[in-house]
């Protein structure tokens, strides 16, 4: 699973770096949830994540096929979360009073 994980890391950073302006500020966050089942997130400026998205959610679906069709592949069951720093703070936030 270690292999897909980076192929699908190193695939995620290349990709968004090439629709954003703040790729200083972006972060991927990858969190293996069980056996062959892997989280990735990448969390951006609010306005960079518009840009990720794309028109009509186009962009981000496209990019998540693409995810998906690299960790079928190997078995791997994996999600694409797209925030920004805004909204993983307030997701903390409420996980921390849980």
């Amino acid at each position: 699973m270690q292999v897909v994980t980076e192929q699908i890391r190193n695939f995620l950073q290349y990709t968004a770096v090439q629709f954003i302006d703040h790729p200083d500020r972006a972060q991927l966050k990858v969190t293996e949830l069980g056996p062959n089942k892997l989280r990735f997130k990448i969390i951006l400026e609010r306005s960079d994540v518009a840009y990720l998205i794309g028109r009509n959610g186009f962009s981000a679906s496209a990019i998540r096929g693409v995810v998906k069709a690299a960790s079928e592949r190997a078995s791997v069951q994996a999600t694409l979360q797209i925030h920004s720093h805004e909204e993983e703070a307030e997701m903390l936030a409420r996980e921390a009073q849980s």
